[in-house]
């Protein structure tokens, strides 16, 4: 006896993107090469797909290319480590993200410089929607590096004193705004140079309460009474100086080292001033947080600060895939205004 049965089958139609990609360790602008892709046009139950819309060049993800950087993609790996996208589609198990919501990544590595992506729901985590583009696609770094260096630390309060090297940074000039809204009073290091009168005025337009050179903060020439917290991304004989800056109880808290020199911490306040030198990876601060909810108020705050225009939007030279090579290059060579992926 013969049983009728149904056959049932379903075609998967093909999406074409386009995508930096390297497959080995080297020189960005040589390593990286721009390809086109064939992925799935819908998602499965449990991933979203999202058409990437801005992604920036930022110093990690050139150290990642390089092989330098603590997280190493999979090779042939998709450049980028942060930008924002839109979601154009969800699995139907997908609970936390809906249709039409903008979204960063949840984790380094993902790989933003693309045109179309197709990932797990917990690779990324909406935000408001009404963020400006040139915000949203810098939102992931730098505004909560400083914000989280500021809080976390130690418990400022209207009118204390921080001090920073690497001032004009981009989250050097993060700290600087945060501060003035925050009532802080910011101390501001920066190297010497031939514009200083051009910087001096851009940072003090931020809000920066004092602007000095390293060679005035060696030089001891300025007092600095009550300073509580150091924000150090330099290192070396720059580190030694702003620690000594600090008051009794304060803390150095080093989030980069530039110089590539050891951070150095004077004696004295070490014993005496019982301060203490602090580690900062905003990476390992996502990894450990145990729920949502410390990073939803944290977006949300910065949110309203950058829709209110009280944080500043920075500078960007805007790119396309097709410039990669000069976009990649520039980034490593001309540190006054970030290189910017417009993917849509």
């Amino acid at each position: 006896m013969l049983k009728a049965f149904t056959v049932r089958t379903s075609l998967q139609r093909a999406a074409s993107t386009r995508q930096l990609v390297y497959e080995g360790y080297g020189n960005p602008p040589e390593a990286i090469q721009l390809k086109r892709a064939t992925i799935k046009d819908k998602p499965s139950n449990d991933q979203i797909l999202v058409k990437w819309i801005a992604a920036p060049i930022n110093p990690a993800d050139l150290n990642q290319i390089q092989g330098v950087y603590p997280v190493k993609p999979t090779l042939p790996a998709i450049g980028g480590n942060e930008g924002f996208g839109k979601v154009l589609s969800v699995g139907l198990n997908v609970s936390s993200i809906k249709v039409g919501d903008h979204v960063i990544p949840n984790k380094s590595g993902l790989g933003t410089w693309r045109e179309l992506g197709l990932h797990s729901e917990s690779d990324v985590f909406p935000i408001d929607n009404a963020i400006p583009l040139e915000f949203a696609a810098t939102f992931q770094v730098n505004p909560p590096t400083a914000y989280r260096m500021l809080k976390d630390f130690i418990n400022l309060k209207k009118g204390d004193t921080i001090v920073q090297n690497g001032a004009n940074s981009a989250v050097g000039k993060q700290v600087i705004q945060i501060c003035r809204i925050l009532g802080v009073k910011s101390v501001n290091v920066v190297r010497n140079r031939e514009n200083l009168g051009e910087l001096v005025d851009e940072l003090k337009d931020l809000g920066a309460d004092d602007v000095i050179t390293q060679e005035e903060l060696y030089g001891r020439k300025k007092k600095f009474p009550g300073v509580k917290l150091a924000l150090n991304c330099v290192g070396g004989r720059s580190s030694l100086f702003l620690a000594s800056l600090l008051d009794h109880g304060g803390c150095m808290v080093t989030y980069g080292g530039m110089s590539k020199q050891p951070v150095e911490s004077p004696t004295g306040p070490l014993i005496f001033k019982d301060i203490s030198l602090r580690g900062f990876w905003m990476s390992r601060w996502y990894d450990v947080q145990e729920t949502p909810q410390k990073r939803h108020e944290m977006y949300t705050e910065l949110g309203e600060w950058m829709k209110s225009g009280e944080i500043k939007m920075q500078e960007f030279v805007r790119n396309r895939l097709d410039d990669h090579v000069k976009a990649i290059e520039e980034a490593q060579t001309k540190f006054d205004k970030k290189q910017l992926f417009l993917l849509d």
